[in-house]
């Protein structure tokens, strides 16, 4: 563990290094994290169908919390009171939460520069959050790790909608780092990412990118991609992204989960990844797995004696054939979307793990086009 300053809490120490893409170990006050990594979603304290054993035993080192429903529903001051989201789920790895801002301007709030109005999605009630709102809330969370509140553009937008993000998101996170600064000085050993906006636009990423490293941060975010433009037109706002932030602090791609996008972010630098999309396909019955995407609700697996992937270790896989587990998708018993979801984020912590060994060996080129070839 790394002795908590209030000028860093969180380091980086990179281990092996292949052209642009690294990979390292993150250590905070509570311990460590490998990167690249990618953090499963648990939206309101938990990864749906998920328990924390389960994310142990899949070996999970961070999860994702969601600031926007968690302050709603149960708040942020019982979760506190239950000391916080590792007391209150009983998780001893790390947490990274989100400023809420993705999912209230999801709801086209009233924004101005004070902060957003919006209307709960649970009762209909109207709240307000600030960026000093937004730490607050997530210092009664106790996540290791907390976002500012930015402004997340839709994609497709006018140039001028986007700078108008740029500009607002850079104002704000300078609120939210004062904001934060007087738990630090206090002894917090919470680490704080600012985001980096721009749309598509290269030269607005990296212009939001200056202005954010400028203000100080423990990490950075990369926000407001994968909301509608093609990979074609992500990797370039990436590239530009990535090669003007500090190589020696985390970077976040905030809400990419596809395969292709992850190695393809990998090898521009990235170290961080979240997405709900491993949870989402698997209630739904699609399977991850190194042959692309299998949809066990077709026919042809009804009487499948096969696991879901030959040769995975997950529990799904060890136990249970493609055939009984299609059964229980059909008949819309819980416990296939619980053993469907497992092997489902063994496979994509796997891919991570496959990443970092590429990274450590100097094969990340050939490993990427494979994965690329498959999944592209």
């Amino acid at each position: 563990m790394i002795e908590p300053t209030a000028e860093r809490v969180l380091q980086l120490e990179i281990s092996a290094t292949d052209d642009r893409a690294r990979t390292g170990v993150v250590h905070t006050a509570r311990g460590s994290f490998r990167t690249p990594c990618f953090m499963p979603v648990g939206t309101r304290g938990a990864v749906q169908t998920l328990t924390s054993a389960d994310l142990e035993m899949l070996g999970a080192e961070v999860i994702l919390g969601n600031t926007y429903h968690l302050m709603l529903r149960p708040g942020a001051e019982l979760i506190a009171e239950m000391g916080g989201l590792h007391g209150f789920a009983d998780w001893k790895g790390h947490v990274l939460t989100d400023s809420g801002g993705f999912q209230i301007f999801s709801l086209e709030p009233k924004v101005t520069d004070e902060g957003a109005r919006f209307q709960s999605t649970y009762d209909g009630s109207y709240h307000h959050l600030s960026p000093e709102g937004s730490v607050e809330v997530q210092q009664a969370l106790g996540s290791d790790i907390q976002m500012v509140l930015d402004v997340c553009p839709p994609l497709p937008s006018t140039d001028e909608v986007v700078q108008a993000a740029v500009d607002r998101s850079a104002r704000w996170a300078a609120r939210a780092k004062i904001a934060h600064a007087p738990a630090r000085a206090g002894g917090s050993t919470q680490a704080q990412f600012g985001i980096v906006q721009g749309g598509i636009d290269a030269a607005m990423r990296r212009e939001s990118a200056v202005r954010t490293v400028e203000i100080g941060f423990d990490g950075y975010g990369i926000g407001g991609l994968s909301v509608g433009e093609t990979r074609e037109e992500m990797l370039p706002a990436l590239d530009a992204t990535t090669a003007t932030l500090p190589t020696d602090q985390p970077r976040y791609l905030m809400g990419v989960g596809d395969p292709v996008s992850i190695v393809e972010a990998v090898a521009l630098g990235v170290d961080m990844f979240d997405c709900v999309l491993p949870t989402r396909l698997a209630r739904h019955g699609t399977i991850l797995t190194s042959n692309g995407r299998m949809n066990l609700r077709n026919a042809r697996f009804a009487r499948d004696s096969g696991p879901l992937e030959a040769g995975c270790s997950c529990l799904a896989c060890s136990r249970w054939s493609r055939a009984y587990l299609r059964h229980l998708l059909s008949v819309n018993e819980p416990t296939a979307a619980r053993l469907t979801t497992i092997h489902n984020v063994h496979w994509l912590l796997g891919l991570m793990e496959q990443a970092r060994n590429a990274i450590t060996h100097g094969t990340y080129d050939a490993f990427r086009a494979g994965v690329v070839s498959v999944w592209g």
